[in-house]
């Protein structure tokens, strides 16, 4: 059983930047992929990043390569979504998951954070 705990979202202007942080419970942190997915309003929940669970592989949703960087720190049982040239349309609830399963695949996590709400202007 893993219990997630997001923070560090808020409201930035477009342009700008925020690191989401998701605190893991337990001691078993390592041997678990996590992900981050978002949910707009009145959209479904999409995948966003994903990170091995060593930490030296990772893995984009198109729309945030290049500006989203995801990372892990084990000892700490920490993982991190770091968001620069942040856009409205990445305002979203932002959620953590981990998942037992090596994969890339989006559809088979197994726990889920309560959600950290993101807020992008214009």
């Amino acid at each position: 059983q893993v219990q997630l705990v997001e923070s560090g979202g808020g409201l930035v202007q477009a342009g700008g930047s925020l690191r989401l942080s998701c605190a893991a419970s337990g001691r078993t942190f390592s041997s678990y992929y996590m992900g981050w997915f978002r949910q707009a309003p009145g959209k479904e929940r999409e995948f966003v990043a994903a990170i091995s669970r060593g930490g030296g592989g990772t893995y984009y949703a198109d729309s945030v390569k290049g500006r989203f960087t995801i990372s892990r720190d084990n000892a700490k049982n920490l993982v991190y979504l770091r968001m620069n040239f942040l856009k409205p349309e990445d305002t979203a609830v932002y959620y953590c998951a981990a998942k037992r399963t090596s994969n890339w695949s989006s559809n088979d996590y197994d726990y889920w954070g309560q959600g950290t709400q993101v807020t992008v202007s214009s």
